[in-house]
């Protein structure tokens, strides 16, 4: 049976958003069962039809638009008419209706965004070096709307208390922006992160008021979650949103 979270937003009803964990497909391990990402050597068969299931479960509108996710700070804007072939980026955005956007995860942080009357929407994939490089900055200059009427909700991703990285990391965090030390927690010769924190502060100076979500675990939830971190050679989640 397929599980996954909901978005706990304020937000137009026809916005539908869903995050999976990872029970509920055919995959075996190291990628059992629900694998949804077609890049990790998993069979191109199973991932196949864990995606089918995925889209029958939600009762998608259409096929959603699965990216090249390449850690950068790109945005693809989506038409009515998708893509013909698989865009490279790490955030997505349309203001059409019955057009889903997903992105995949394995740790990094996913992160939704709509505007509260849903014409807009986003999906975000956040891994630190894309936080570093603004990708959340570029995908709100894709609104229409100003930041203040956007609300932000924050999918699983790997705790404050999992997240070990090195000195690396927090410069490049503290090059945006001094305030960023905080979400760094020094740990012998280096240091825990909250991505959590640092997305939450991002989304605040770029002027999103209403964050919410963030707080599950993936590295610590092996049962619910696949973790990059924790297993190496591993399945990748979705999260998804479309409106209709």
């Amino acid at each position: 049976m397929i599980r996954g979270l909901l978005p706990d937003w304020p937000v137009s009803d026809c916005v539908q958003g869903f995050s999976t964990q990872r029970s509920g497909g055919v995959s075996v391990a190291p990628f059992s069962s629900l694998n949804l990402g077609a890049h990790v050597q998993d069979l191109p068969a199973a991932v196949k039809t864990n995606r089918k299931r995925l889209s029958k479960h939600l009762k998608l509108p259409q096929t959603p638009i699965w990216l090249n996710q390449v850690h950068g700070n790109g945005v693809i804007r989506v038409s009515e008419n998708g893509c013909k072939d698989i865009p490279e980026g790490d955030a997505a955005y349309t203001d059409c209706a019955n057009t889903p956007l997903v992105i995949m995860s394995a740790d990094c942080l996913p992160v939704l965004l709509a505007t509260e009357d849903g014409k807009e929407i986003a999906a975000v994939h956040c891994g630190w070096r894309s936080l570093a490089s603004n990708i959340l900055g570029n995908v709100l200059a894709e609104f229409n709307s100003p930041a203040s009427k956007i609300h932000a909700w924050m999918g699983p991703a790997i705790g404050p208390t999992a997240f070990e990285v090195g000195e690396d990391v927090r410069t490049a965090m503290l090059g945006l922006h001094a305030d960023l030390a905080a979400a760094f927690k020094p740990q012998e010769a280096k240091y825990l992160a909250d991505i959590y924190a640092i997305a939450r502060q991002q989304l605040t100076w770029h002027g999103v008021k209403s964050v919410s979500g963030g707080g599950e675990c993936t590295f610590n939830q092996p049962e619910d979650y696949f973790s990059y971190r924790r297993d190496g050679k591993t399945g990748r989640m979705a999260t998804l949103i479309w409106r209709v």
